[in-house]
């Protein structure tokens, strides 16, 4: 079985920094994509940046130059560095991976979810 786990969501004010992680655990063989998407209240669930086995991003336009996603594939673990955070940017933030697992095959995951809330 594979689970996500997130952690590092919280308050912070605009122009403030916070840094997500998401860990992967389980019978996993390999991890292929691994993705930040986020929903605010009212909107449809958005990708904000993913990243490839190899390391190369992308990222939503509203984003570049702020946020930054990098993975530690010997920890299983994807991270989203935000700086110069905007009230726009409050969501629920979900990670997600392209998993291969022996049991399962190939699969998406996702995490459980954590709120960043951008307020002064």
């Amino acid at each position: 079985q594979v689970q996500l786990v997130e952690s590092g969501g919280g308050l912070v004010q605009p122009g403030g920094s916070l840094r997500l992680s998401c860990t992967a655990s389980g019978s996993l063989l390999s991890i292929y994509d691994m993705g930040w998407y986020r929903q605010a209240p009212g909107n449809p669930r958005e990708s904000v940046a993913r990243i490839t086995n190899n390391g190369r991003t992308e990222y939503v336009d509203s984003v570049k130059g702020r946020l930054t996603i990098f993975r530690d594939n010997a920890k299983n673990t994807v991270y989203l560095q935000m700086n110069y955070l905007k009230r726009e940017d409050t969501a629920v933030y979900y990670c997600n991976a392209d998993i291969d697992t022996l049991q399962f095959g190939r699969n998406t995951y996702w995490g459980q979810g954590t709120q960043v809330t951008v307020s002064s």
